[in-house]
């Protein structure tokens, strides 16, 4: 498993360049959730930018709505190619809000969106994945709120080019039960993303995950893709509970 975080959890404490110098020296392998501007500031550090995502990539309106598929088309059409022609080997959607759509008909409309955004994406060689949010504290309405109605739409694509992501944070949030899930869903899952529960801070013993078995149960599907921390620190030592999550996702 390859060790990825996410930019934006540290941005008030370390300029993009800053960052990339201090995780590489920690043994990360990627800096993510960065946009076109940056990902040359990342490959210039030795590191890759495991998930992309670019300013029109907006959580409440997504795919769920068929208002937005000539939009969000035209637009990842592009940053697909941009990804490809970077090296960057994935980019991320969103659902969208369901604003009064049924589940039901948010997935048909996200498959019909996204049929020509995956032709894309297996044309240009990139992963799209569709990340996985609570609709309970985080993000109001969304709708891929659960696995299994994420998992029902990569199943629906039915491309290796088209995968979840599968944010543990938010699924215990939702869902609970977070290894019996991976083992019941893991060939749909493209990417993890971490945090501790209450508060998307550490990962550490102060909350209620034990993140070493999640992992040992990760690994022991094959999954050998990068592990995304997207927990924002509170100790005062950002560096050092990197460091820490970093050791305990190392089994």
């Amino acid at each position: 498993m390859k060790h990825s975080v996410c930019y934006w959890c540290f941005r008030a404490f370390y300029t993009l360049p800053e960052f990339c110098k201090e995780v590489k020296a920690l043994g990360f392998e990627s800096v993510e959730i960065l946009g076109p501007a940056d990902w040359k500031v990342v490959k210039d550090a030795g590191l890759t930018c495991a998930v992309g995502m670019d300013s029109f990539c907006n959580i409440s309106k997504g795919f769920n709505d068929p208002k937005n598929h000539a939009f969000l088309q035209e637009n990842y059409a592009r940053f697909i190619r941009q990804a490809s022609e970077n090296g960057i080997p994935s980019v991320i959607c969103f659902s969208g809000n369901r604003n009064g759509i049924s589940d039901e008909q948010g997935l048909e409309n996200c498959a019909r969106g996204l049929e020509m955004v995956t032709k894309e994406a297996e044309k240009y060689g990139v992963k799209i994945v569709i990340e996985l949010l609570n609709s309970y504290i985080d993000h109001a309405d969304y709708q891929c709120d659960h696995t299994a109605w994420g998992a029902a739409l990569v199943q629906k694509l039915g491309s290796p080019n088209f995968k979840l992501l599968y944010d543990i944070y938010h699924a215990q949030v939702m869902e609970g039960n977070i290894s019996n899930n991976i083992l019941k869903y893991h060939e749909v899952i493209g990417h993890y993303h971490t945090a501790g529960l209450p508060g998307r801070n550490e990962i550490d013993e102060s909350q209620e995950l034990y993140y070493p078995h999640i992992i040992k149960t990760i690994k022991g599907t094959g999954y050998d893709g990068f592990l995304g921390q997207e927990f924002i620190p509170t100790s005062g030592k950002p560096l050092e509970s990197l460091r820490r999550a970093k050791e305990l996702c190392t089994v």
